[in-house]
């Protein structure tokens, strides 16, 4: 509770139950598909590892939450 209360709504003024609703699950997506563990690794909890080899690839950024939060993969 408190880290998506931190990272999360601290930040985001919240309309209304609905609002409420919509910014939780971008944030549990994030927070379960893309933020890196350092118990794994710096591997997501809920994706597949991703080879290190990082030769010929860029670098895509997503922006979520209107920009809050920006999430980074390679592509290529």
């Amino acid at each position: 509770m408190g880290t998506v209360r931190h990272e999360c709504l601290d930040r985001i003024l919240i309309a209304n139950g609905r609002h409420l609703r919509q910014v939780l699950t971008e944030y549990v997506d994030h927070y379960n598909r893309h933020r890196p563990n350092r118990a794994l690794g710096q591997a997501p909890p809920n994706s597949p590892r991703e080879p290190n080899s990082g030769t010929g690839r860029s670098v895509q950024r997503r922006q979520r939450l209107g920009g809050l939060i920006n999430e980074y993969r390679l592509v290529g």
